[in-house]
């Protein structure tokens, strides 16, 4: 009786400790990766939420920008009431310098004389400004869009050739069979013209008689105008694709009809015979 109770107490005590050893290990191996689930979690899925956070919640700044790029330069107009430099220097309508004032005063200048105020220099000090009519404004912006479109586009390489209006009819021949050789190497050619000394020659006639050689790959870059007195210079270029085609177009349109013409002229004279 007695040996049984004690195994009955040895296989209970052994039931106790299995249980209690599988409870220990149970716990350890949870704590144990709860450890290692909340650590990522908590260590490295919030800080990354957090730097996602950061950059959707920074301000909106182009300071970095206005550093490294480059300002477009401001369109030529007036500038209206807003002048953000106190002191200026004033130009008026006819060229004269008024000196440096306040923009009060400029103002004031503006509304008297019912004119325009147009930024010139802003880099200088104080800034220059000038009051300007509108026609004068539209004329500027005129003479600027013509330079603009006259200067070569990078990676375009621009030939200039001079000559006088008195030249040779043979040198004139190999001066335009040059400038059809850079046209064809798709070059811009700047042709100048001086007014020969006791000359009549019109120039720019001389400038569309070198046009017609070449017609038919070139075309005005800047139409023919008078640089200086005595002067005058234009700008060639070769014709675009899309141009090419249209001048090809109108050509054998031409032809059409200078040829139906002189069919219906040739009708004509065999009906009178």
């Amino acid at each position: 009786m007695t040996a049984f109770c004690m195994i009955k107490l040895l296989c209970q005590a052994t039931r106790n400790e299995n249980r209690y050893t599988k409870r220990f290990f149970s716990t350890l191996l949870t704590q144990t990766l709860q450890k290692r689930v909340f650590s990522r979690v908590r260590y490295h899925h919030p800080e990354w939420r957090k730097s996602i956070l950061f950059r959707l919640t920074q301000p909106f700044c182009t300071d970095e920008k206005s550093h490294t790029e480059t300002k477009s330069k401001a369109a030529f107009g007036s500038v209206g009431r807003r002048i953000p430099h106190r002191i200026l220097h004033l130009i008026n309508q006819d060229g004269e310098s008024l000196g440096n004032m306040h923009r009060a005063e400029a103002l004031r200048l503006m509304d008297e004389h019912d004119l325009k105020l147009v930024l010139l220099h802003e880099n200088a000090d104080p800034p220059v400004y000038r009051l300007m009519t509108g026609q004068q404004i539209h004329e500027e912006q005129l003479k600027r869009a013509e330079k603009k479109k006259a200067s070569p586009k990078p990676g375009v390489v621009q030939k200039e050739l001079s000559f006088s209006s008195a030249i040779a009819k043979n040198d004139l021949e190999t001066k335009t069979k040059q400038i059809a050789q850079w046209i064809e190497k798709k070059y811009n050619v700047k042709v100048t013209i001086r007014q020969a000394r006791n000359s009549n020659t019109d120039m720019f006639m001389l400038f569309d008689q070198i046009l017609e050689t070449v017609s038919d790959k070139a075309t005005y870059l800047s139409k023919p105008k008078v640089t200086r007195e005595g002067v005058s210079t234009c700008t060639l270029r070769h014709m675009s694709d899309k141009e090419l085609k249209a001048h090809q177009k109108m050509e054998k349109e031409k032809h059409s009809t200078i040829k139906k013409n002189e069919n219906e002229d040739l009708k004509s004279s065999e009906l009178h015979q």
